[in-house]
């Protein structure tokens, strides 16, 4: 994803859309910040009682919104088409503060509108001030760099439109973590955010003992692990001689939680939840 760089824009003299053919820049280095400014002119009514406090005030007009930002500019670290003095760069900027002849009256000049973009962000209205300030002179005493503080102002409350819900996807490694705290157990903290598959998540989580946690570990609760039966088979079989000589052959496949020995065989199982057994007689 390429990098989103501002733009100064020259707007229509109703502040509404792009001007044909008009002005536009470029910013060099992206604003570190934006300061949006909203303001009411309230009064105070003639005669009004000023006990009464904001009962007392009235709005007269419209809103008024204000952004203050600051650009940078520096010939030194152009990439493409360097100049010698900064100043060829800055008058662009300062182009938005040259008045030009209305529309409605040519007699009059006003400022031309101009439109601040920065990705989501937008802001239309007229330069209101600008601050510029040159530094870092080369040996002919040239400026080659210099900061550009501009404040914008519309005569309306800015409102910001958004598209969709606004919600961020969960991507990997970026889920929140639970902290536990004294005396948590992973049933405990799983219960809390409505989750009852506590074993799938302390699997998932490689944790030995969930119902001892340790204060400030971490547990990710939206992963969970499927939790199985495994085990191994092992059928023995072994023979032994009655008094009167008739062998007799036994096997057994058994579900206990170890390995027992026992005269016919060898019993070894994993964990099934019962048991079966075969007997063979021979006679």
């Amino acid at each position: 994803m390429s990098l989103a760089k501002a733009t100064l824009t020259e707007l229509d003299q109703k502040f509404e859309n792009e001007k044909p053919g008009g002005h536009k820049v470029e910013v060099q280095f992206n604003p570190e910040t934006l300061k949006v400014t909203y303001a009411n002119a309230i009064v105070q009514p003639q005669g009004g009682d000023q006990a009464a406090g904001n009962s007392g005030r009235q709005f007269v007009g419209a809103g008024t919104t204000k952004l203050g930002l600051q650009l940078w500019f520096d010939v030194t670290a152009m990439e493409q088409d360097p100049v010698d003095d900064v100043r060829r760069v800055t008058q662009k900027v300062v182009f938005f503060m040259t008045p030009q002849k209305s529309d409605a009256d040519s007699k009059k000049l006003s400022p031309p509108g101009v439109q601040f973009q920065w990705g989501s962000f937008l802001f239309k209205g007229i330069v209101e001030a600008l601050e510029e300030t040159l530094e870092y002179f080369s040996p002919d005493g040239k400026p080659l760099r210099a900061s550009i503080n501009l404040t914008l102002s519309q005569q309306k409350i800015l409102e910001a439109n958004f598209k969709g819900d606004g919600k961020v996807p969960t991507r990997p490694g970026q889920a929140p973590l639970k902290a536990a705290k004294q005396g948590d157990s992973l049933q405990n903290i799983a219960a809390k955010q409505g989750k009852d598959d506590w074993q799938s998540i302390a699997a998932a989580n490689g944790i030995e003992d969930p119902l001892r946690m340790a204060p400030g570990a971490l547990v990710d609760l939206n992963v969970s692990a499927d939790v199985g039966v495994g085990g191994s088979f092992d059928t023995s079989f072994g023979a032994s001689v009655d008094v009167g000589g008739a062998p007799s052959l036994q096997s057994g496949i058994t579900a206990s939680a170890g390995a027992a020995v026992s005269p016919g065989g060898v019993r070894l199982n994993a964990s099934l939840g019962g048991s079966v057994s075969a007997s063979l007689s021979l006679g």
